[in-house]
């Protein structure tokens, strides 16, 4: 069942197409001398160029979007052909096969301009993680093969919006809907299923206002999120760790069963990672430093990197958490709460030991405790091998041992004894 190739015949009625003039700021603020540049490139060759997606629905939010792709009705050999007759470069061809061109824009303030563009297609055939393609001029069946609605709006380059799928009026409700059906989009490509949980925790105002054909559909086809790189996974995830209702869409990506199938432990202390994401959500923590909850040793931080292919930063900082969450936290009883961190952070021979413990206090709710960490600068020990040398001390052995003894004098004078204070304690 999984795995199949999915043919498309069959065209989706658009629901009335929604136009309106769009005058913002930030629409207003995108047009560069590279863009305008290049609109009126494709506008003497008579293509159609339309912003798309991402940045369309990011506009309407009142918001400058950080990348911006672009939708023509040129084909890709015919762009090839503008670019160079107009002396542009391009870079980054391997898109080429899916219809995207980037043109690099040389402007005379001596600095380039990147800009993407792809062609109007339609899937042809796909297996739920490629897609076969053949291009198209019209921008419904483009609109069409997007996984939602709110992705699914193209911007004119004179500020006309058209939108084919209600994308606008989601948008506006706060509502994340598929294209179509939410049954097909997800077997064109099973990653759509994180996609749409990323999109919900962007858009959303509540927690659980999901449509139940859109969670059926997910619940029917999540075993194919097995078929779907880690690299591609891993994206996706830490997107959704670090949006609204992050706690919410975890714990339901575990009742649907689906924890299995994208690097996560099936058994995960699901309840624990709430606590940890309303504990800590106000304080920007990394992404795995809230999925380190889900994980009950390190044997299972092994095993989600083996899925996801996590950085090395991240896999070191979720063995940290599994491993001294319990051991360093505060303790009642201590004058000084951030001693043991301190004490911890000098010890330690990891350069960033100190990220690390401020990680761990996100983890751990400590708001005050951070704050604090975050002002305080590591000392710097005083003394070396070498001064005890220069007073007579020359086994290696004996040179350790003092420097560990003197360090411990040192971190009880609250790191303030210095080198001919600490140098008195030496007996010869």
């Amino acid at each position: 069942m999984w795995g199949c190739v999915i043919s498309r015949f069959s065209r989706i009625s658009a629901r009335n197409l929604f136009t309106m003039r769009l005058k913002t700021t930030e629409f207003q603020s995108l047009f560069t001398e590279g863009l305008k540049g290049l609109a009126g490139l494709f506008e003497k060759h008579q293509y159609e160029l339309r912003i798309a997606g991402g940045a369309v629905r990011d506009l309407l939010s009142g918001k400058r979007p950080e990348d911006v792709d672009f939708a023509t009705t040129a084909t890709p050999e015919q762009m090839k052909s503008l670019f160079q007759a107009a002396g542009i470069r391009m870079i980054n061809n391997k898109g080429e096969k899916h219809g995207t061109i980037t043109a690099r824009v040389r402007l005379q303030e001596l600095h380039n301009e990147n800009f993407e563009v792809t062609t109007l297609r339609v899937d042809v055939q796909t297996d739920g993680r490629h897609a076969e393609v053949e291009f198209t001029m019209d921008w419904q069946k483009d609109a069409e093969r997007r996984d939602l609605t709110i992705n699914s709006m193209f911007l004119g380059l004179d500020g006309t919006l058209y939108d084919y799928f209600k994308g606008y009026e989601d948008l506006q409700n706060h509502r994340v809907r598929f294209v179509g059906s939410p049954e097909q989009r997800i077997q064109e490509d099973f990653l759509r299923i994180l996609r749409y949980f990323r999109f919900y925790g962007r858009v959303a105002l509540k927690p659980d206002e999901h449509e139940p054909e859109t969670l059926a559909a997910i619940k029917e086809h999540g075993q194919g999120l097995a078929f779907i790189s880690g690299e591609r996974i891993w994206v996706e995830l830490k997107k959704i760790v670090v949006g609204n209702h992050a706690a919410h869409l975890l714990e339901l990506i575990y009742k649907m069963e689906l924890a299995q199938y994208i690097g996560l432990p099936p058994g995960g202390d699901v309840e624990g990672m709430k606590v940890v994401w309303q504990n800590s959500q106000h304080l920007s923590p990394k992404p795995i430093t809230v999925l380190a909850a889900l994980l009950r040793c390190p044997e299972e931080v092994e095993k989600m990197d083996i899925r996801l292919k996590m950085s090395r930063e991240e896999k070191s900082l979720g063995l940290f958490l599994v491993k001294h969450r319990r051991d360093l936290c505060r303790r009642e009883k201590q004058p000084d709460a951030l001693r043991p961190f301190t004490d911890f952070i000098i010890d330690s021979r990891d350069p960033d030991c100190q990220s690390k413990v401020c990680e761990l206090l996100k983890y751990q709710g400590e708001d005050k405790l951070l704050s604090e960490l975050s002002c305080w600068s590591n000392p710097r020990f005083p003394l070396s091998g070498h001064d005890l040398r220069k007073i007579g001390i020359t086994s290696g052995k004996e040179i350790g041992t003092t420097l560990q003894t003197l360090r411990d004098i040192w971190k009880k004078s609250h790191y303030k004894m210095d080198k001919d204070e600490l140098l008195s304690h030496v007996k010869l």
